[in-house]
C-alpha cells in the first residue's frame, strides 16, 4: 500500500481536522480569535513533505519541512503563542495524522506500518525542533528590541528627572521588582545554555525567556508613564487642538479596550445620545490625542478594578461652554480618606493587596495633569465595594496653545 499516495490525497482534510481540533482546543487560547488561514499556515505544504518522506520512489523533501516549522515558529511568536500551546498544537497535528492513516496503516503489512509510524514520528519532531528554534530567536530578538528602547527611554528619563525628585524613591522601588525577575531569569537562562545547551529549546528554558519578555514590558511602560509625567511637570507638553470628533474618538477608544472587558466578563455602555437626554457634543476644538489618553486612561483604571458588572461612560453639554464625560464602574471603590490623594503619583489606594497587578500607579496622576492642562477640571465620587464615577470637565473650545505651569 502506497501510504505516500494516500496522506498526499487526504491533506485537505487533515488540515480541516487539524485546524478544528485546535479551535476546540481550551489549552491554545491564542488560537481563538485567529482566522482559518492563520492557524492552518503552511500545514499543506508540511504534508506534502512529509510524504515525500513516506515515498519509495521519491527524494525526501526535508528541506520544505525545516523552511516551514521555521515560519511557523516566527508566525507563533508574532501571534502571541506560548510555548505550551505550540508544543500542543503540534501534538494535535500527530494525533489527527495518524488517526486518519489508521484503517490503512491496519490494512497493510506490520513493517509498513512501522515504516510509515517511525517517518511521520520522526519528521513532526524534526518540525517541533525547526519550529521551537526559530521561536526562541524571535523572542530574543523581541527582548534585545526592548532592553534597547529601556536603555533610550532610560537616558531620557535620567535628563527629566532633575525637576523631580520628590518621587524618585518611590519609583526606585515600582522599577526593583521587574527588573529583580529580569535579572533573575536572565542568569537563570545563561547558567541553563552553558551547562547544557540541550536545553535551549526545552519548554521551562521558553517559559524564563516569556517571564523576562513580560517583565520587560511592565517595566518599560512604567518608565514611559514616568516620562510622561516628568514632561507634564516640567511645562514641556504642548497642546495641538482641531475641531474633534468627540462621538468617533469615544468609539475608537470603546473597540479598543473591549476585549479586556470582555475578558473579564464585564459589560460595557456608552451613554452620549440625545434620546437619553445626555447629549454629547458632536465636534470641540481640543486636543485629540490628550483626550483620547484621559478617556483610555479612566476606562482602562475602571476595567482594572472591576472584577464584575458594568463600566460605562456617559457624556453632556454643560452651561458656560462647557461639557463633561463621566466613567462609572461598578468596581471595588475609593475610601473618603483616600480620595483627596488618588491623584498623587505612585499613591495606592486602599490595600496593597488588592491593588492591580502591572499597574503603574501614574494613570490618574496623568490624567489630572493632562486634565489641567486642557483647562479642565475632574472630580470623583466613590463609594467602597459599589464603585467610582470620575467625571472631567472641560471647555468646548481650546483656544490658544497652553503648556503646563
Amino acid at each position: 500500500m502506497d501510504f505516500s499516495q494516500l496522506l498526499v490525497e487526504k491533506i485537505d482534510a487533515i488540515a480541516k481536522h487539524w485546524v478544528e481540533t485546535v479551535r476546540r482546543d481550551r489549552q491554545i487560547a491564542s488560537a481563538d480569535d485567529l482566522p482559518y488561514s492563520a492557524i492552518q499556515n503552511h500545514l499543506p505544504d508540511v504534508l506534502r513533505a512529509i510524504a515525500t518522506v513516506l515515498s519509495h520512489y521519491q527524494d525526501s523533501d526535508i528541506e520544505t519541512i525545516v523552511q516551514n516549522s521555521l515560519e511557523h515558529g516566527v508566525l507563533r511568536a508574532a501571534q502571541g503563542f506560548t510555548p505550551i500551546e505550540i508544543a500542543r498544537e503540534y501534538r494535535l497535528l500527530r494525533q489527527t495524522i495518524f488517526s486518519s492513516l489508521e484503517a490503512y496503516l491496519l490494512q497493510g503489512t506490520v513493517q509498513d506500518a512501522i515504516r510509515t509510524y517511525n517517518l511521520i514520528d520522526a519528521t513532526i519532531d524534526e518540525a517541533i525542533s525547526q519550529c521551537f528554534k526559530s521561536y526562541v530567536e524571535q523572542r530574543l530578538h523581541e527582548l534585545q528590541y526592548l532592553h534597547a528602547q529601556a536603555e533610550l527611554t532610560n537616558q531620557e528619563l535620567t535628563r527629566l528627572v532633575k525637576d523631580n525628585q520628590d518621587n524618585l524613591s518611590q519609583l526606585a522601588h515600582e522599577l526593583k521588582n521587574p527588573l529583580n525577575s529580569i535579572i533573575g531569569y536572565s542568569e537563570l537562562i545563561l547558567r541553563s545554555s552553558r551547562k547544557h545547551s540541550e536545553v535551549k529549546d526545552t519548554v521551562p528554558h521558553l517559559e524564563h525567556i516569556e517571564r523576562v519578555i513580560r517583565n520587560g514590558r511592565h517595566l518599560l511602560r512604567l518608565i514611559n508613564d514616568t516620562l510622561e509625567m516628568s514632561r507634564c511637570e516640567a511645562g514641556k507638553m504642548q497642546l495641538h487642538p482641531v475641531p474633534t470628533d468627540v462621538r468617533c474618538l469615544i468609539k475608537e477608544v470603546f473597540e479598543m479596550l473591549q476585549p479586556l472587558a470582555t475578558a473579564k466578563g464585564l459589560q460595557m455602555e456608552v451613554d452620549c445620545d440625545a434620546d437619553s437626554g445626555l447629549s454629547c457634543p458632536e465636534k470641540v476644538v481640543t486636543d485629540p490625542l490628550r483626550l483620547q489618553q484621559i478617556i483610555t486612561n479612566l476606562l482602562s483604571n475602571a476595567i482594572r478594578y472591576t472584577e464584575s458588572g458594568t463600566v460605562r461612560l456617559s457624556c453632556q453639554m454643560l452651561p458656560n461652554n462647557l461639557w463633561s464625560i463621566a466613567v462609572s464602574d461598578t468596581g471595588v471603590g475609593i475610601a473618603p480618606e483616600d480620595q483627596p490623594h488618588i491623584f498623587e503619583p505612585f499613591f495606592r489606594a486602599g490595600n496593597t493587596e488588592n491593588y492591580a497587578l502591572n499597574s503603574t500607579g501614574l494613570g490618574l496622576a496623568i490624567v489630572s495633569q493632562l486634565v489641567n492642562l486642557m483647562q479642565g477640571k475632574i472630580e470623583l465620587v466613590s463609594q467602597v465595594g459599589f464603585g467610582s464615577t470620575f467625571t472631567v470637565i472641560l471647555p468646548l473650545e481650546i483656544k490658544t496653545i497652553q503648556s503646563v505651569a
